[in-house]
């Protein structure tokens, strides 16, 4: 990245849209950079309700462009870019009222044919089912049918949001992109007339400072929008409201379902998503105004989401039952407001915008996960310029990721995998579902050191070669980066996977060349996380809960 012939196009931010955009640039064969100031998909991009979904809520504001763009995505990923990442999953939408069939019929019934229109006539998802009370009951003993006149079954699909970032930028520099995390953008280069030119770098692991130079650069800094484009330009540019999302998650036998349950609130919708292990429930949605660093839940917040999931179960959750919480901030854009007036998030737009901030120098914010190759596609088209954009066109609506070209003939084999190794089906499928067509490449090097192929003792549904191939493959650097966003025990167990932090760290050491003092801040580092983010969920205001933590989540 520090050639004198610089780069077509610098990408700051690696969340999902960041990531979408390096990917999307290094298809056309752009020379591409990407830089993030923490580690990939540390911010909003690994704290959503990891869904790839329509927006069924939208239909219902008449929002048809946007849950039609959003089910076509939702069908390539399913199909064609993740199939190894994202998953078909059914929700029933509790009735209570027969007139209610009518509309919701009606509503979900053109929800699956955007998407059916969008996939070119192809079923991606099954199709809509209309169930009665003792229907509804056997589906989901967990749901209160009392008051149920029935429900509908719809599809939308799940993912690891965390995983599909990392999957992305690793598929950007298989294409030739470069990729720095723990990389701060501290400035701009500004060239004649002003023309931004680079970028001013830090690394924040050595504190070694360097130049970027870059023909276009794009900010896709998600709820850190503004703080990037003031670096440079006081004219101002994008104004992008953080909204903030908590989720719960409970242990699957806490909820006696097959499928996942839709409901509409007060102020939005409520999911409740079943995972092979857990439950996530949430969101709420409310405006955030305290350190975009430290999206934290507290305990008016566990409150509202335990409060509205009993609404529906015949077993209420309790505070006992949840293994795990974690807040996330949506970056929504802020519309023009009366001075003195404020936003309600729930009514912000999720649709995204891109602009110009300065000559060589675009910014885009807003939208959601789903729709991130056309956010992607979208920014790169405007960096570019039209005539440019129509001689190198976006090329991703069919490009898999790393592990998805050869992931359904690799699917069969699990069975017989299982076998040769002793193991369950559910191992081999939960390897496939994370590795796709990785996964004899991670068999292999178990193949090569046989102790990888022991799982962690404390979380025995992760093998060692996990923690190893976190390391090796999908970059990881601290023992908060393999615990929070590639083997994901902080948020499926009660103490964010700390009991296993000594398991994970002696695969990580020998890996990453530590001595047992690195070892040992590094666990420390861990443990004061968990013991603040404790204190935080505790506290009963965004306030309280934010001046627990000294550091950003």
């Amino acid at each position: 990245m520090t050639s004198a012939e610089g780069l077509d196009l610098l990408v700051v931010g690696g969340g999902i849209t960041g990531a979408g955009i390096a990917l999307d640039a290094a298809a056309r064969g752009l020379r591409t950079g990407i830089v993030e100031a923490g580690d990939w998909a540390q911010g909003t991009s690994c704290q959503s309700s990891k869904l790839v979904h329509g927006g069924l809520r939208y239909l219902y504001q008449a929002n048809f462009p946007l849950v039609n763009e959003a089910l076509t995505e939702r069908g390539r990923l399913l199909t064609t870019i993740a199939p190894h990442l994202v998953k078909a999953q059914p929700f029933l939408w509790p009735l209570k009222h027969h007139y209610e069939r009518s509309y919701s019929a009606l509503g979900v019934g053109l929800y699956d044919a955007l998407a059916v229109a969008g996939a070119r006539g192809q079923r991606t998802v099954p199709l809509q089912k209309h169930l009665g009370r003792k229907g509804a009951a056997a589906l989901a003993p967990a749901l209160d049918t009392s008051d149920l006149v029935g429900a509908i079954r719809f599809y939308d699909a799940r993912v690891d949001d965390a995983r599909l970032v990392i999957d992305l930028v690793r598929t950007a520099v298989g294409l030739g992109a470069h990729a720095a995390a723990r990389t701060r953008v501290t400035g701009f280069l500004r060239g004649a007339h002003g023309t931004v030119v680079g970028a001013h770098v830090l690394d924040t692991e050595t504190g070694a400072a360097h130049e970027v130079r870059a023909r276009r650069i794009i900010n896709a800094t998600g709820v850190w929008t503004e703080q990037t484009q003031d670096l440079a330009t006081t004219a101002g540019g994008l104004k992008v409201l953080a909204s903030k999302g908590i989720h719960l998650v409970v242990p699957k036998e806490a909820i006696d379902a097959q499928t996942g349950l839709f409901l509409r609130t007060e102020k939005s919708v409520l999911f409740i998503i079943p995972w092979p292990s857990y439950w996530i429930i949430g969101t709420t949605d409310t405006t955030w105004d305290q350190d975009v660093a430290k999206p934290v839940a507290t305990a008016a917040d566990v409150d509202y989401l335990l409060e509205h999931a009993n609404s529906v179960l015949t077993r209420p959750l309790r505070r006992e039952d949840i293994i795990g919480v974690y807040a996330g901030l949506r970056p929504l854009l802020q519309p023009r407001l009366k001075p003195g007036a404020r936003a309600s998030s729930t009514k912000v737009s999720r649709e995204h915008t891109v602009t110009r901030l300065a000559p060589g120098l675009t910014a885009i914010a807003g939208g959601k996960l789903t729709t991130y190759r056309v956010m992607a596609a979208d920014a790169v088209d405007h960096a570019l310029g039209e005539a440019l954009a129509r001689t190198l066109p976006c090329v991703t609506a069919d490009l898999p990721l790393v592990g998805a070209q050869d992931y359904a003939a690799l699917l069969p084999q699990a069975g017989k995998i299982a076998a040769a190794r002793g193991w369950t089906l559910e191992r081999v499928t939960h390897l496939l579902d994370r590795y796709g067509d990785e996964t004899p490449a991670l068999l292999a090097s178990i193949d090569a050191d046989a102790d990888l192929g022991r799982p962690l003792s404390q979380a025995p549904g992760y093998l060692r070669a996990e923690v190893a191939w976190a390391v090796s493959h999908e970059g990881a650097e601290h023992l908060e980066e393999v615990l929070v966003r590639r083997v994901r025990l902080d948020m499926e167990h009660r103490d964010r996977g700390l009991g296993a932090a000594d398991e994970v760290l002696e695969v990580m050491a020998p890996l990453l060349g530590w001595d047992e003092r690195r070892t040992t801040a590094e666990k420390k580092s861990y443990t004061q996380r968990v013991a603040e983010l404790a204190a935080a969920e505790a506290e009963a205001t965004d306030a309280a809960a934010v001046a627990r933590m000294s550091r950003a989540v």
